[in-house]
């Protein structure tokens, strides 16, 4: 802060770009991480990506019965489901930090987005 406690404008602008830069390296590694979601006691388990993007799914044999597919439509659902939670607090782990930081900067600078 300078005399007159009016904040640095170029120093909170440094800041807040240094802090974009910081995000967009985190959600550049959200994006490749990898996370499981399970369902049925592991026979079914879903793979997506931290920024949510379904890359597998596995089924045991054991849950494919011809005459009750609607019950491995919903270990899926619930697999994918627990999957992109998992994505989504990882996420929330990863950037918390940084995203907390933007309170520290005058409110998060009233700018868009922050």
């Amino acid at each position: 802060m300078r005399p007159g406690g009016q904040p640095n404008m170029q120093q909170l602008l440094k800041q807040a770009q240094k802090m974009q830069e910081q995000m967009l390296a985190m959600q550049e590694e959200l994006a490749n991480t990898e996370v499981t979601g399970t369902a049925g006691g592991g026979l079914v388990t879903a793979t997506v990506t931290g920024g949510g993007e379904l890359r597998a799914l596995a089924i045991d044999p054991k849950v494919v019965d011809p005459e009750d597919v609607e019950t491995l439509a919903d270990l899926v659902i619930a697999a994918v489901r627990d999957a992109s939670h998992n994505a989504q607090q990882l996420a929330s782990e990863k950037m918390g930090p940084l995203t907390g930081g933007l309170n520290a900067l005058g409110g998060g600078l009233g700018l868009p987005g922050m």
